[in-house]
């Protein structure tokens, strides 16, 4: 890890081109007002042609107008593909059916299905954590709606004209969360590989991290869940902290434990412009690592800042000039 102030983002990010797949993450604004900016990092963020923008869905879904606003966005204006994330916490059938017949309407077809954190004060069993107890639940419920709301399709017989066939249904994409050390819920090591199991049987099609500080936490897991049976991608999530602030918050909301050196590096730092240096290059270190060590690529989580991710991915040799790549 190095200590030297990043260099500063130029315009240039659309003229790169990433060398391993990635991702982003953003969250929708809490006022209309911060849509606007919102949409320059979008549009930032979708000249590195990731894989997918995803979008958060807030808690009780208090901001889930505005999701399906920002990803109805992503849909008209790049050419990037939105993931639409969906809690199930507190919800009844009827309702989570509703909202995911509202997304598919809208063109929406790839979906992160997770459980969602009961509010605070809740324990398990309350009434008010609603009918889906799980993302697996979730996940089934999706790809249920989605098989109701266009059943099938027909095509074409080759060769016997006026003849049709019943066309493979296209499938939605699901995608569910995975946590290499742990939910802060769950009772036993092999818990979260359990719990991915079934949301792979319930037909998960890729998998993304939790944010960790070491590559080992993921490549570990991996390992782990390779041996248990788990087939599908899973994805590292990276999230650069670039401030003691924020990575104090991350903790918190997380339960992550502390990451000594990291927290220590930060806090030492003398300016917030080599704080920032310091999480880039921590983010960026670790995005090297895991990608050596077989990650089929990174996502991102952005806090709605291109600036950061896009200086992250440079830095990791993952995003460069096409010019350079063509050279």
């Amino acid at each position: 890890m190095t200590n030297d102030v990043a260099r500063p983002d130029a315009d240039a990010d659309a003229d790169a081109v990433a060398s391993v797949p990635i991702s982003f993450e953003v969250y929708p604004p809490r006022s209309p007002e911060g849509m606007p900016a919102l949409h320059e990092t979008i549009r930032r963020l979708a000249q590195a042609r990731p894989q997918f923008i995803s979008v958060t869905f807030g808690a009780g879904g208090s901001t889930g107008g505005r999701s399906l606003e920002v990803l109805t966005h992503i849909l008209r204006e790049t050419a990037v593909p939105p993931l639409a994330h969906l809690t199930c916490v507190g919800s009844t059938y009827a309702d989570a059916g509703a909202l995911i017949r509202e997304f598919l309407d809208a063109g929406i077809t790839r979906f992160l299905a997770l459980r969602g954190d009961p509010p605070a004060g809740a324990q398990e069993g309350d009434a008010f954590l609603g009918d889906l107890e799980s993302a697996a639940q979730l996940v089934q419920l999706i790809d249920r709606v989605q098989a109701e709301r266009a059943p099938y399709s027909e095509a074409e017989v080759p060769g016997l004209p006026g003849a049709a066939k019943v066309a493979p249904r296209e499938r939605v994409q699901i995608s569910v969360a995975a946590f290499p050390n742990g939910h802060p819920r769950s009772r036993h090591r092999n818990q979260d590989i359990d719990a991915l199991l079934a949301k792979q049987a319930a037909g998960a099609t890729l998998a993304i991290t939790q944010l960790f500080f070491e590559a080992d936490d993921y490549l570990g897991f991996v390992a782990r869940a390779r041996e248990a049976g788990v087939l599908i991608p899973i994805l590292p999530g990276l999230m650069p902290l670039t401030s003691p602030g924020r990575l104090a918050r991350v903790l918190k909301l997380t339960g992550e434990a502390r990451p000594a050196a990291f927290a220590d590096a930060l806090a030492s730092a003398a300016t917030p412009a080599h704080q920032r240096a310091v999480g880039i290059a921590h983010a960026a270190d670790l995005a090297r690592a895991v990608l050596a060590g077989g990650a089929p690529g990174v996502h991102l989580y952005a806090f709605n800042n291109h600036e950061t991710v896009l200086t992250v991915l440079r830095d990791a040799d993952i995003l460069a000039d096409r010019q350079e790549t063509s050279a």
